[in-house]
């Protein structure tokens, strides 16, 4: 039975693209269905304000007409401009267990890249670092918390088959708030700092959210540019990704550190709604999805832990232990806030600091993601 690779073309096409994961993890009751709304505005390349610098390529699998397997290609051209490379990146990849079936999509994308000069070909990107990234290696036992990727245990073996090699692993930290300590040197040495800089702590006015959103920005491409993989986010790009995280945030969870006045980071602790989203199977918001959704969010309350996706300090203020005063905070308003139990995610395996900093408190390193590689000369 052979396998047909498709370049997505028609609207069936993108339909068969966006619905292959239901078909395929549907019996899988730790599987979280994205809403089929976000998936498809994040491929639609003609809003999206991340292909302004970059281009997507969609392929389907198919066996007697029916889609068995998916694969994206991207070229991002920001990355390429970034790190002055020639890097093509493959994402959103979903396949049947049938490595014959999984060696044919990546061949397409790996086809496509060499037809443009590209060097090398990693991933999966969904579509950048800057969304959801790597292949979950570990603890498939468990839900993904909020924008984390998910993916069965044979994923590992249809990649690794098709000749593709670490590049680097990517970790998750889970904090009980109430277990959770700190060494005293650290609260020492923070606590200093705090006195010694005139430090302050305020969470994000939301009477004056674009101002702070355009604030955050500026942080955000300031603090993240020295880490592996890092994409510059362009302001169009941020500040949706921003007005998408409003109806969802609480407010007294985004914090800004301020030194004489001046913001010199933040951390956010989103609550994790994919405790919602694994009720809505179907994907859609209609006609009941946005009833559960208000339900869960905003009556019952049932939302019992958070994420912390971001955590940053402009690189003048390194040096000067601000992001153990943030996970201090944290440890403090998140029960508070409901979420007695939060995910610290993703940390880089050679964030030292960070990862020292986060066994320091008593947080467990529980799931693992990779991101691969694999030369195309």
């Amino acid at each position: 039975m052979t396998v047909e690779i498709r370049p997505v073309t028609t609207k069936k096409e993108k339909k068969d693209f966006i619905q292959l994961p239901w078909d395929l993890h549907a019996h899988d009751l730790n599987w979280v269905p994205p809403l089929k709304i976000g998936v498809k505005e994040l491929l639609n390349t003609k809003k999206h304000p991340f292909y302004q610098q970059a281009k997507l390529q969609l392929w389907n699998a198919y066996r007697h007409n029916k889609c068995v397997g998916r694969i994206a290609g991207i070229i991002n051209r920001a990355h390429n401009q970034f790190h002055e490379d020639n890097t093509a990146f493959w994402g959103f990849f979903e396949c049947e267990n049938n490595a014959k079936t999984s060696k044919a999509l990546f061949q397409a994308v790996e086809q496509w890249s060499k037809a443009q000069d590209m060097d090398l070909l990693r991933g999966p990107m969904n579509p950048s670092t800057n969304y959801e990234c790597g292949l979950q290696i570990s603890a498939f036992d468990t839900k993904p918390f909020i924008m984390m990727t998910q993916n069965p245990p044979y994923y590992v073996d249809l990649v690794e088959q098709a000749a593709f090699s670490k590049a680097k692993d990517l970790f998750a930290w889970l904090i009980d708030h109430k277990e959770a300590t700190f060494d005293r040197r650290l609260i020492a040495k923070a606590e200093a700092a705090t006195k010694e800089e005139n430090i302050k702590f305020r969470h994000v006015d939301m009477k004056r959210y674009d101002e702070e959103v355009a604030n955050i920005f500026a942080i955000y491409n300031d603090a993240w540019e020295k880490n592996w993989g890092f994409i510059p986010m362009s302001e169009t790009e941020f500040r949706l990704f921003a007005k998408e995280m409003k109806p969802i945030i609480v407010p007294e969870l985004i914090l800004i550190i301020e030194i004489n006045g001046e913001m010199a980071g933040f951390g956010a602790l989103l609550p994790d709604v994919n405790q919602v989203f694994s009720k809505i199977r179907n994907g859609r918001l209609l006609p009941t999805g946005l009833l559960k959704l208000l339900w869960h969010t905003k009556v019952k309350k049932s939302l019992t832990q958070g994420r912390i996706p971001i955590l940053g300090v402009r690189k003048k203020y390194q040096s000067l232990q601000l992001g153990p005063l943030l996970y201090m905070k944290y440890l403090e308003l998140g029960p508070r806030y409901g979420f007695p139990v939060s995910e610290c995610s993703w940390i880089l395996e050679d964030n030292k600091s960070m990862n020292f900093g986060l066994k320091l408190m008593g947080a467990t390193k529980y799931k693992t993601y990779r991101i691969y590689d694999k030369a195309l000369s």
